[in-house]
Parts: C-alpha cells; structure tokens; sequence
C-alpha cells in the first residue's frame, strides 16, 4: 500500500522553527522528485520546494534562505527544515511524489501525495 505520511507541524511564533517529515511506504521516494507545497483556505496550491532525484533542491522565493529540504534514503523519508518562520508561512504542507519535476496546479499532478500537517505560524 502506497502511503505518504507527514508529521511535525504545529503552532509556533514568528522566528521559530519546524521541522517536517513525510514517510513514504510502498514507493521508494529515491525513485521521484519530491516535492513541499503548501495550501491556505480558498487558495490554490504554493509550490515550496522541491528535491531532484539527483539532490538538487530548489526553493519558492518566498522561502528561499529559510527552509531547506532533504531526504533520508536509508528512512525513505522527506524533511522539511523551516526557520525564521513568519505569519504568511501559516498553511497547510503536503508532501508529494512526481517522476520529473512539474508546476503543481492541483494534487492529482503527482504520483503520490500526502494527507497534510497543518503549519500555524502567529505574530
């Protein structure tokens, strides 16, 4: 059974930090792209970041400096480092799977997508 399962939100203030991890079973995430996005209520899916199956990693400009993103391959697991949080990082995180990199619009753009963490972030 393929699953993807994310952990580690919560509630922190303005400056703190998170850390997120997204578990993959049935799949070897070494095989995909992985990928963050985020979702607030009533809007369209943002593209956080993203890592190649060769390591490389790219970040949105609005995170770019303050999250950073790896994988364990060993755990089958995909982080996401996120300092200096700020209210506007408030949303909810999904990990996701796609075989080659794409402009995520909507969650059936991936192979294998996550249930979410919810991220709150106050001032």
């Amino acid at each position: 059974q393929v699953q993807l399962v994310e952990s580690g939100g919560g509630s922190v203030q303005a400056g703190g930090s998170l850390r997120l991890s997204c578990a993959a079973s049935g799949f070897l995430f070494s095989n995909y792209w992985g990928y963050w996005v985020r979702q607030v209520p009533g809007k369209g899916l943002e593209w956080v970041s993203t890592i190649s199956r060769g390591g490389a990693r790219s970040y949105a400009e609005t995170v770019k400096g303050r999250f950073t993103i790896s994988e364990d391959n060993a755990k089958n697991t995909l982080y996401l480092q996120m300092d200096g949080l700020k209210p506007e990082d408030t949303a909810m995180y999904y990990c996701a799977a796609a075989p080659r990199w794409i402009v995520p619009l909507k969650s059936t753009d991936f192979t294998y997508w996550g249930q979410g963490t919810q991220v709150t972030v106050s001032s």
